[in-house]
C-alpha cells in the first residue's frame, strides 16, 4: 500500500531510498544519524563533507554505500521550542523536500524514520500527525509506496484520548479468546432459535450446509468455510445491526445484487459515490496496481483488511461494510480486535483511513490496505 506504518530498523530497510534525520552539518551525530552512518561506512560521511550541510526543513541526496538501498536522502528537522517558531511547517517541509527530491531521482519506494522525535524533542503524538499528513498530500499527487518506520513502540503513541476510548470499545465488546465454547454455542443455538423468519431467510438465501456451518456459493463468495472469520459470525453476532441491514434494501433490490462478486460491488459503490476510481485507491490507501488486478478480475479475492480500507474510502455505514466483506467472504466479528476498531470509527462516522491505521498500529493490528 502506499503509506506503510512499521517497525523496523530503517538501516535494514530494502527500498529506493531511506531518509536520515540529520544535523545541519551532515556529518553525523546520535541517534538515526548515528546508525546510518555507521551502517553506511566511511564512505557516506566523506559525500556528505561535499555537500556543506543542509538548511532546517530542506533535503540532500547521497549515494547508500553499504546500506541495502540505493540513496539516502538527508534532511534537517526542527528542534522543538514550544510550537511557536514555525516547528510544525519546518517539519512538513522535511517531509516535502524528501520526497520531491526521491521522486526527481526516479525513487519508487522511500522510508523515513519519525523525524524530529528523538533528541530534538518534538511531541511524538504531533510528530506522527505531521508526517502522515505531509505523506498523505504528496501522495495525493504522485504514485510511491511511502514507510513510516519506527524503531521500537515506545516511539509511536497517538493522542491519549483516543487511545482511551478505543481501549474503552474494545473492552466492551471483545470476545475473549478464552471464552467456553460450550457456552459459546449454546449463546448461538439460542440466538438462531428467537430469530424470526423474517430475519433469517435474507441471510441464508443462497447458502447450504456442507457440515462446518453455512457456505455460500455462487460469484458472490468462495471459501468462507476457510477463512478465520466465518459467514456463521455475521448470522449470530450482530442481529439487531441485520434487522437495520434488511430495513435498507428492498427485496427486490437484494435480488439484484445477490450473485455480484466483490469486484462488481465495489465498482458499483464507486459509480454510486459519484468517486473516480483514483479517488476511491488513494482514500484506501492502496496501491494502483492492486486496484487494477481488481477491476480487472471479477472473481478476485482481496484480503479482508484491503476489502474493509475500501469500505473506509467509500464512506460506507455498517451494514454495508458487512455485505462488501461478504462478498468476499469475510465478516465483522467481535473476537477480531482488527474488526472492533474499525467498526469504532465507522459507527462514529470517522473514515480518517491513516488515522486508522494509526491506531490499528497502536494496538498491534494489521493495517488497512494491506497487500492482497
Amino acid at each position: 500500500m502506499p503509506l506503510q506504518i512499521i517497525r523496523q530498523d530503517i538501516t535494514k530497510m530494502e527500498c529506493d531510498a531511506i531518509v536520515n534525520a540529520a544535523k545541519n552539518t551532515l556529518l553525523g551525530g546520535g541517534g538515526v544519524d548515528g546508525m546510518i552512518h555507521r551502517a553506511a561506512g566511511p564512505e557516506l560521511l566523506e559525500e556528505c563533507r561535499t555537500l556543506h550541510g543542509c538548511e532546517t526543513g530542506r533535503a540532500k541526496l547521497t549515494k547508500g554505500y553499504r546500506l541495502p538501498c540505493k540513496y539516502v536522502i538527508h534532511t534537517v528537522g526542527p528542534v522543538w521550542r514550544g510550537g511557536g517558531y514555525g516547528e510544525r511547517e519546518l517539519l512538513a517541509s522535511c517531509y516535502r523536500a524528501s520526497l520531491e527530491l526521491a521522486e526527481q531521482n526516479g525513487c519508487e519506494s522511500v522510508a523515513f524514520p519519525l523525524i524530529s522525535a528523538g533528541t530534538f524533542g518534538y511531541p511524538k503524538a504531533e510528530a506522527i500527525r505531521v508526517a502522515v499528513d505531509a505523506i498523505r498530500a504528496f501522495l495525493d499527487g504522485h504514485d510511491m509506496t511511502v514507510y513510516l518506520t519506527i524503531f521500537s513502540k515506545s516511539s509511536f503513541l497517538i493522542g491519549t484520548e483516543l487511545f482511551d476510548d478505543v481501549r474503552s470499545y474494545i473492552d466492551d465488546r471483545y470476545v475473549d479468546e478464552h471464552t467456553d465454547a460450550a457456552a459459546e454455542e449454546r449463546r448461538r443455538r439460542a440466538l438462531l432459535g428467537g430469530a424470526s423468519m423474517s430475519l433469517s431467510l435474507p441471510r441464508t438465501q443462497g447458502r447450504k450446509r456442507d457440515g462446518r456451518g453455512f457456505a455460500p456459493f455462487g460469484n458472490g463468495f468462495a471459501g468462507a468455510a476457510r477463512r478465520e472469520d466465518s459467514l456463521d459470525d455475521a448470522l449470530f453476532d450482530e442481529p439487531a445491526a441485520m434487522c437495520q441491514s434488511t430495513a435498507v434494501y428492498s427485496l427486490e433490490e437484494r435480488l439484484k445484487t445477490i450473485d455480484e462478486s466483490f469486484s462488481q460491488m465495489l465498482l458499483r459503490k464507486i459509480d454510486e459515490k459519484g468517486m473516480t476510481d483514483a479517488q476511491c485507491y488513494k482514500r484506501a490507501n492502496i496501491d494502483r496496481k492492486l486496484f487494477s488486478k481488481i477491476r480487472g478480475d471479477v472473481l478476485y479475492k482481496p484480503s479482508k483488511p484491503t476489502a474493509l480500507a475500501f469500505a473506509v474510502a467509500l464512506e460506507l455505514p455498517l451494514d454495508e461494510t458487512r455485505e462488501l466483506l461478504m462478498k468476499a467472504g469475510y465478516a465483522l466479528s467481535h473476537s477480531s480486535k482488527l474488526d472492533i476498531i474499525v467498526e469504532y470509527f465507522i459507527q462514529k462516522r470517522s473514515y480518517d483511513i491513516f488515522e486508522i491505521n494509526e491506531t490499528l498500529f497502536a494496538f498491534d493490528q494489521a493495517l488497512l490496505g494491506s497487500a492482497g
